[in-house]
């Protein structure tokens, strides 16, 4: 047989590491630039109030997601470079995030952290799952309604979010949004499906030979295949998101490796026992 050249396999090695961590590197950029692009709607008028929200986290299990907000008021109705309103300043939100608020004539604006309810999908569906919400505000200034700018970007690593519907008027921007697993998310779920596939493969072909082989009670064999029944579900708990059980996930690759590893280990030893017992006594 051919042997193959030393330096021919190091810079093998090389180039097929370098590959890989090209690759991670254009998925990390695909998914930091999805994150790091903004929406906005609304007015440009110079005397507007700006509305800028940022996704701090979804969590699909509450169906509820949380917006960091910080309201700008400029032109006549801002003092400071936007700090504090010349007047009473109300922020009218959409019915998906509770409530209005009220920010008193020069006092200071703080950033809010509102809760958004989520409509549609089921987190069942990991990491297919998608939900949709709609984000709209208005302003009133000392009682009049104010033109209004609304921007919106994402900071949880976790969800991709797309924009179906722009709605603006003179006083009101609003978006009609869509929360989808990111790009890594959906990465990270395929590798764990096919590693746990391929683990119950591996002990599945282990399993026969021994059985084949007639190998009788090699104990270190069977540690390894138990010692993977129960490595699955913490690999599984490792799922980024923390589905629930019984989610997609589940049901197309964790209960089915550990129902083939399970199996292997009872058949495997069950057979070894009969091996042993009908070997004839050394002494």
């Amino acid at each position: 047989m051919r042997k193959r050249n030393p330096v021919v396999k190091a810079v093998a090695t090389v180039l097929a590491v370098a590959i890989a961590a090209g690759l991670g590197l254009w998925l990390y950029a695909a998914d930091r630039t999805a994150g790091d692009t903004g929406h906005w709607v609304g007015s440009h008028d110079p005397d507007r109030i700006e509305v800028t929200a940022s996704v701090l986290k979804v969590d699909a299990a509450a169906r509820e997601a949380v917006l960091r907000v910080l309201v700008i008021p400029l032109g006549r109705f801002g003092e400071d470079d936007g700090v504090a309103p010349t007047g009473e300043l109300r922020l009218l939100n959409s019915s998906s995030l509770r409530g209005d608020h009220v920010f008193p004539a020069h006092q200071r604006i703080s950033s809010l952290d509102l809760p958004i309810a989520l409509a549609g999908g089921a987190v069942t569906d990991y990491p297919f799952d998608g939900y949709e919400a709609r984000i709209e505000f208005a302003a009133a200034h000392n009682g009049e309604p104010a033109p209004v700018l609304f921007t919106l970007d994402k900071v949880d690593s976790l969800f991709s979010f797309s924009v179906k519907n722009y709605r603006a008027s003179d006083d009101q921007g609003g978006l009609d949004v869509r929360f989808s697993r990111s790009t890594s998310v959906l990465v990270f779920a395929f590798f764990m499906m096919i590693t746990m596939w391929g683990l119950a493969i591996a002990v599945f072909f282990g399993a026969r030979h021994l059985i084949a082989r007639r190998r009788g009670l090699v104990w270190p064999s069977f540690g390894f295949m138990a010692a993977t029944l129960f490595a699955l579900a913490g690999f599984r708990n490792l799922a980024p998101g923390s589905p629930p059980i019984g989610s997609l996930l589940d049901y197309t690759a964790f209960l089915w490796a550990e129902v083939v590893i399970a199996l292997c280990v009872v058949v495997s030893v069950v057979t070894g026992a009969i091996t042993e017992h009908g070997k004839p006594d050394s002494g």
